[in-house]
């Protein structure tokens, strides 16, 4: 298999792994994406998570609208412009994030110990440091 033809498999088998993995999610994909942008990345402002997410202001801000609504995310005057709002998650959100985090990691971990056989599993780990780098090289990380 050439170089294209492997990207063009990976694409494909990484994106219906996703779409697999979000069925154990409980809340919206944009939802969930906003809170892991705002754990990892710290305070963000909504242009900043839109750009983040590929999606447009409107989007990011009914997003976050109703992450403020339900507690997850509170906001603060941006300290260098005060036309700005930084979001910051709140320990609801976090542990909302954590419990979403761990509904995938559970769901895929049972489908990991139902697929594959130890030796399939070792090989399956070896390749997640690839595909980490894969990861990295593609983002410049």
């Amino acid at each position: 298999m050439d170089e294209d033809a492997l990207a063009e498999e990976l694409r494909r088998s990484l994106g219906e792994l996703v779409r697999a993995v979000r069925a154990a999610d409980t809340m919206p994909p944009g939802e969930a994406a906003i809170l892991g942008f705002l754990d990892r990345g710290g305070p963000l402002t909504t242009a900043d998570l839109a750009r983040l997410r590929g999606v447009t202001h409107q989007s990011a801000a009914k997003s976050v609208k109703d992450l403020s609504a339900a507690g997850l995310v509170r906001s603060e005057r941006h300290p260098d412009d005060a036309r700005k709002l930084l979001l910051h998650i709140t320990g609801a959100g976090l542990s909302r994030l954590q419990r979403e985090r761990a509904g995938r990691a559970g769901a895929l971990g049972a489908a990991i110990r139902e697929t594959f056989a130890p030796e399939e599993q070792r090989r399956l780990s070896e390749s997640v440091a690839l595909l980490s780098r894969l990861a990295a090289h593609i983002t410049g990380h």
